[in-house]
């Protein structure tokens, strides 16, 4: 009894918080979640010949190539970045910089580095959950018409979304005989199945949000590394990409697990 009651409490602490930011969350999670992006294309522009060299020595493809592909990162997401942020064409928005994960994962030859891409399989999954978000406010035009209970393909983004999101906290666990790592792995663990079949999955995504963001302070300090040494580059990266993931499981807070999901189909019990 003990035990329900504590999740009884968590639950209704979880419901207290969504209500309480209900107006401010969605806004929250889209910032986060298009933090990587917007820091990258800034990035573009102060490396503009560091990124082109390291582009044309990679590929042999030319100053012509190399300049046009750091151009295109930087247009590409400044300008998507700019969309979301302002509500407009966010659909073409979230297609664009799918794009920018697919080029970069080609041309950084991410798709060799595991963890590197389930980072960026996790990034993704944040976008199809602002896909999701932005098809879920098309409906308002339809008010007061009959129509299903959910949109099989928003109910799937939110599904797909859920899913890969997880995929960023498989690149956290570590593999030793603490017993701190081992309580991590095993929550952290319980905390993902949660999220990705969708069962009490507000309170989990919360809690998973706390963790990653505590995770991400301490182990991404950017800012405590010189700038001229290439680590503060790289914890800088990891930062604001964990950043994206937070803004994803922000954004599975703020709209629910969808109609694939436990949650869901408890209703129907």
């Amino acid at each position: 009894m003990g035990q329900n009651d504590l999740m009884g409490t968590a639950e209704d602490f979880a419901d207290q918080f969504l209500r309480v930011t209900k107006q401010y969350l969605p806004h929250v999670a889209r910032l986060c979640l298009i933090s990587t992006f917007l820091e990258d294309g800034i990035r573009m522009w102060f490396q503009w010949s560091e990124q082109r060299d390291y582009i044309d020595s990679t590929w042999s493809c030319g100053y012509l190539l190399a300049s046009s592909f750091v151009l295109l990162n930087l247009l590409g997401q400044l300008t998507g970045c700019i969309l979301v942020l302002s509500r407009n064409f966010v659909q073409y928005a979230c297609f664009g910089l799918f794009g920018i994960i697919a080029l970069q994962t080609v041309a950084y030859s991410i798709l060799w580095d595991l963890k590197f891409l389930m980072r960026n399989l996790a990034l993704g999954g944040g976008l199809l959950l602002l896909l999701a978000e932005s098809r879920s406010e098309g409906k308002s035009m339809f008010a007061g018409v009959p129509t299903m209970r959910e949109s099989s393909p928003r109910q799937y983004m939110q599904l797909g979304g859920r899913v890969l999101l997880v995929l960023m906290f498989m690149t956290l666990l570590h593999f030793d005989a603490s017993f701190f790592s081992i309580l991590q792995n095993i929550v952290g663990t319980a905390l993902m199945i949660l999220v990705a079949i969708g069962f009490k999955t507000k309170l989990a995504a919360l809690t998973l949000v706390v963790w990653l963001f505590a995770i991400n302070v301490y182990f991404n300090a950017f800012w405590t590394i010189p700038v001229y040494k290439p680590m503060h580059d790289f914890l800088k990266y990891d930062f604001f990409q964990t950043m994206s993931v937070i803004g994803g499981l922000l954004l599975v807070v703020a709209l629910g697990p969808g109609g694939v999901s436990m949650d869901e189909k408890k209703k129907e019990w």
